[in-house]
């Protein structure tokens, strides 16, 4: 079973109830702390700012800015099955929003989904390009699940010159896409060997057979993630395909402007694309902060397939610090054990962090502190 499908039978269990969330946990003894944003949110993921506000998408496909005492809903896309959209904002105030893939594994796509969408507030949402139709004459040429034409759209940001990136978890891939719709390929990541971790059930959800804890075996990228750097580099997170193994979940560095480059784990440090932290596990969001930090949220530490599994136990926020030679440096959990199933995380141009948790269900978006 792919990625795309496990993603969508999470979504299918926390929409029927069957799949129940925890809530947030008390503060506890912490140099880091969750401050309320917005509140009651069905599903809350997508996390941008614009000024002294906040923007946030939800389950049904909506998106809204608040300053904490306003609220004002910018609108709704369409196609998102259920599974909110990503959105980002750009310095002139325009968010964007991204839909993924939607609908059931196997069936045709929902209207509207894999696709990109600019808004303004008291306007509808305007397409700006069809992600899934794009990847369909650009296919992986690493894939491992023999759909190499696959697109699931996962993260967005929004570039100063009115560009946008687009990371596509199907595809494994790094997108850029123009106002007028056109689309390049930035970069694509190969898959990288990991080892089967512990605590597998002996067969997958469809039956077949699953190696044994150890076993070395070909694991996807899975691209879910992109934001820019306050040097101006662009970032992409990995979620890392099955067996989802901990700690295998890269940050690769991408030099601006570059087309064609390869995200190689066997030669991590040549060429355009280079990796810039690993250790992380199931990385579902970035955001580029002050003084070249970077937010790194992870859906479940103890990873996304864990999480199918078992139910989910805690979220990671963690706070990146660059180090020597384009390389991370130290990084730092935030509101440790604190969040459940977090969805996404922006910086505002003060500096502030705010996050979203959980993904499925009721949430809110926060300030943390720290």
């Amino acid at each position: 079973m792919g990625v795309r499908t496990r993603i969508a039978a999470i979504a299918a269990l926390a929409l029927t109830g069957s799949l129940l969330v925890a809530g947030q946990a008390d503060a506890g003894h912490s140099h880091s702390s969750l401050k309320p944003v917005a509140t009651g949110l069905n599903g809350p993921r997508g996390v941008s700012t614009y000024g002294n506000k906040v923007i946030y998408s939800v389950t049904d496909g909506s998106v809204y800015v608040t300053d904490g005492q306003r609220t004002l809903k910018l609108g709704t896309v369409p196609g998102t099955g259920g599974f909110p959209p990503a959105i980002d904002t750009n310095k002139w105030g325009t968010t964007y929003a991204l839909t993924g893939a939607g609908g059931e594994p196997g069936q045709p796509p929902l209207p509207g989904s894999t696709t990109l969408y600019r808004m303004r507030y008291g306007k509808a949402p305007v397409k700006i390009a069809d992600i899934g139709a794009y990847q369909k004459k650009d296919p992986d040429p690493y894939d491992l699940e023999e759909n190499p034409t696959d697109s699931n759209p996962f993260g967005v940001a929004a570039l100063s010159d009115g560009t946008v990136l687009v990371s596509d978890a199907a595809g494994n891939d790094l997108l850029r896409v123009w106002p007028n719709g056109h689309i390049k390929t930035v970069a694509k990541l190969k898959p990288r060997v990991v080892k089967v971790p512990t605590g597998l059930p002996a067969t997958d959800p469809d039956g077949h057979p699953l190696p044994p804890a150890g076993t070395p075996v070909p694991a996807e990228a899975v691209a879910t993630s992109v934001t820019v750097g306050s040097d101006g580099y662009w970032y992409v997170g990995e979620l890392r395909g099955f067996p989802a193994t901990p700690g295998t979940s890269q940050i690769w560095r991408i030099k601006p402007g570059s087309v064609g480059a390869v995200c190689n784990p066997d030669k991590p440090y040549k060429g355009n694309c280079q990796r810039y932290a690993d250790g992380y596990t199931s990385i579902v969001d970035l955001a580029g902060g002050p003084r070249g930090t970077l937010a790194v949220v992870e859906l479940d530490k103890a990873s996304w397939l864990k999480f199918e599994l078992n139910g989910p136990t805690k979220g990671g926020l963690f706070l990146q610090y660059s180090g020597r030679s384009h390389r991370a440096g130290y990084k730092r959990e935030l509101v440790k054990d604190q969040l459940t199933l977090p969805g996404g995380a922006g910086f505002n141009r003060a500096g502030q962090l705010f996050v979203s948790a959980p993904v499925f269900g009721p949430g809110a978006v926060y300030r943390v502190k720290y």
